[in-house]
């Protein structure tokens, strides 16, 4: 059994703010790692509503807390708020991290660099720079996979969806922004299958992976065998598109590693030390509540 951390007047607070907050994972992954690191901090969650955004965030600096994770419905709306944000959080519209300090306060969202972390942590797969990419969804998680892709350097992009319209808008937009090749398609748009057969990595952000009664998005038979298959849905750990992927000898990852990283990253930034990336996977494993960060 853990002993209570003791807090202090020494104690860093960080936390994460969402509405609702109840369900967030992310104070047993922070307050674990900070725990195994020996640090003097505590994560807390918070419940702010849309219209005491403004005074929350004025009331975290004048009591000169650390950073705060920023939930649903808060990323967009958060960004007026700040001095400055990062190339990331600037491209895709949402912040996700707060980090206060002296000169104000900066916004980043570390979804983007946390699924390139999740990816290159596993030895069979690498970040696909130059290569063809086919993202299936085009909500909040899509436009931080496309951003982060684009900016890695990924030869092109099909962003396919169910509604057409906004898979076309995401793909334009990202393509002036970014000058990478994208294209945005409907699910029963015949150039799905080329582009899926010609990619070396998919990855799905529909949250409609999660149902096993739901039909597949894609039809497994247009996946290579050396095609990566990477799922950001984390509930269950193994859905059905992974499933019927790994069947057709694909490579296959799940959505944990993508919830640690972009925590692991919100962690270093507010305290310089790069956490035990385990211990938080652990913590998140011992919780089967389904959550956003």
């Amino acid at each position: 059994m853990h002993m209570q951390h003791l807090l202090t007047g020494h104690t860093r607070i960080v936390g994460v703010i969402g509405d609702p907050v109840e369900h967030s994972r992310s104070p047993q992954m922070h307050n674990a790692a900070f725990a195994k690191a020996g640090l003097d901090y505590v994560y807390v969650p918070f419940h702010v509503r849309p219209n005491d955004l403004a005074a929350a965030i004025a009331g975290f600096k004048a009591i000169n807390v650390v950073g705060i994770n920023v939930t649903l419905p808060h990323k967009q709306a958060v960004i007026s708020h700040l001095t400055s944000i990062s190339r990331e959080a600037e491209l895709i519209g949402a912040v996700n991290t707060l980090t206060f300090t002296d000169e104000g306060i900066h916004g980043d969202n570390t979804d983007a660099p946390g699924v390139l972390r999740a990816l290159a942590e596993n030895e069979n797969m690498s970040v696909p720079v130059g290569e063809n990419v086919v993202v299936l969804g085009a909500g909040g998680a899509a436009r931080a996979v496309v951003v982060a892709l684009a900016l890695a350097g990924v030869a092109s992009m099909t962003i396919a969806n169910r509604t057409v319209e906004r898979a076309v808008a995401l793909a334009e937009e990202m393509r002036q922004k970014t000058g990478i090749s994208m294209q945005g398609l409907g699910l029963a748009d015949a150039q799905l299958p080329v582009a899926v057969r010609e990619s070396m990595l998919l990855i799905n952000t529909a949250t409609v992976s999660m149902d096993a009664t739901h039909p597949l998005l894609i039809s497994a038979d247009w996946l290579q065998p050396n095609t990566i298959v990477y799922d950001i849905v984390y509930t269950p750990p193994v859905t059905p598109l992974m499933r019927a992927a790994a069947a057709r000898g694909c490579e296959t990852l799940g959505g944990i590693g993508m919830l640690v990283h972009q925590g692991a990253i919100a962690f270093e930034k507010w305290t310089g030390i790069a956490p035990c990336t385990e211990t938080m996977r652990e913590a998140l494993s011992l919780s089967t509540h389904r959550k956003e960060t």
